[in-house]
């Protein structure tokens, strides 16, 4: 009476399972009529499919939910970064204002076009950099959100990949237990 009534609930898992599939799958076509063109050749009845079979658990939402937060979290460190680095910039400016407006009420006046020539000299030569330094964040910021997406795109294919070969694990073995009872 066990195995029955442990053969009931596979069937009763595995129609849920295969309802939930479909449920998917009909969610997914509907969502891809409305990418553009191109994309929606590239993607087959196959691949939807698969992709459908692969949803089923949770387990890719639950990775892309992480993926999701770890994004947000890398956007706030670099967001935060480059605005300590336009706090330090402002203050050098700040400074050097303070400075130069110090260097013009000591100054003598036969000395005055020198020192403004000094100053701009100094003042274009902070421009420069600050501008160097902000090129140089900004830089950094995209190298490190594209290896974001390479790193993202790289857990979601492994783990796709994964549930794939354990979807087909699954199916051969169900086939090969529909082959044995047919046999006996």
């Amino acid at each position: 009476m066990e195995t029955y009534s442990g053969a009931y609930c596979e069937q009763t898992d595995s129609a849920k399972q295969q309802e939930r599939h479909y449920y998917l799958l009909s969610e997914l076509q509907m969502l891809v009529k409305d990418l553009p063109s191109s994309f929606q050749q590239r993607l087959s009845h196959t691949t939807l499919s698969d992709l459908a079979l692969a949803l089923i658990d949770g387990t890719v939402y639950e990775i892309v939910q992480g993926l999701l937060e770890i994004q947000h979290l890398t956007e706030r460190n670099l967001y935060n970064q480059r605005q300590k680095l336009h706090s330090e910039h402002r203050a050098l400016k700040q400074e050097l204002v303070r400075k130069h407006k110090e260097a013009l009420q000591a100054c003598k006046s036969h000395n005055l076009a020198v020192l403004r020539m000094n100053q701009q000299a100094e003042t274009e030569a902070l421009e420069q950099r600050v501008k160097e330094e902000q090129s140089m964040m900004d830089e950094k910021i995209v190298v490190e959100l594209d290896q974001k997406v390479v790193d993202q795109q790289t857990t979601l294919e492994k783990e796709l990949t994964m549930q794939m070969n354990l979807l087909e694990l699954i199916l051969k073995l169900q086939q090969k237990e529909s082959q044995s009872r047919s046999l006996s």
